[in-house]
């Protein structure tokens, strides 16, 4: 199932940068986290407002975000 609707933008709040839940927290920071080597269960711990569907979220989003057609020139 699909945890996107985790994710909002909102052009007032972090300069319209997609967060998770309206927190403030954005779906970089917690990307920035997780390339640094940081564990889930690390930023839950450190981010106790967060749960882990929004880190699921982060990372369905960062995959979306990522995945664009393969064009082919001939």
């Amino acid at each position: 199932m699909s945890e996107l609707h985790r994710i909002t933008v909102d052009p007032l709040q972090c300069g319209g940068r997609p967060c998770i839940r309206s927190l403030r927290i954005r779906v970089k920071d917690v990307l920035d986290l997780l390339a640094a080597g940081a564990s889930r269960e690390e930023i839950l711990e450190d981010y106790p407002m967060l749960e882990t569907a929004d880190v699921a979220a982060v990372l369905e989003f960062a995959a979306r975000q990522n995945d664009h057609p393969i064009l082919r020139v001939a």
